[in-house]
């Protein structure tokens, strides 16, 4: 599986603390291994997010992505729940 991100993504990431960032590298490793993991609750978005999915990264962020086919998987935003679904 290839994985992508977006310029926006990466500047959450720098921004984000080092547990938040570590967890989010373990969470993509998780979910090249196995999308429908249980600790990812990935689950598809809906209204302006339509055709975008979300991952759990801690209790409280959330990691934004959508499949480009099936072997590509582009993040493109990172943050609290608060703070993406404003």
């Amino acid at each position: 599986m290839h994985v992508d991100y977006a310029e926006k993504f990466i500047k959450q990431l720098k921004k984000a603390s080092k547990p938040v960032q570590k967890s989010v590298r373990e969470r993509v490793e998780i979910y090249i291994s196995d999308k429908f993991h249980p600790l990812l609750n990935n689950h598809a978005l809906s209204g302006k997010y339509q055709g975008y999915r979300s991952i759990n990264v801690t209790g409280d962020w959330q990691a934004v992505f959508r499949m480009i086919d099936d072997d590509t998987v582009y993040f493109e935003m990172l943050g609290t729940h608060s703070r993406l679904y404003k």
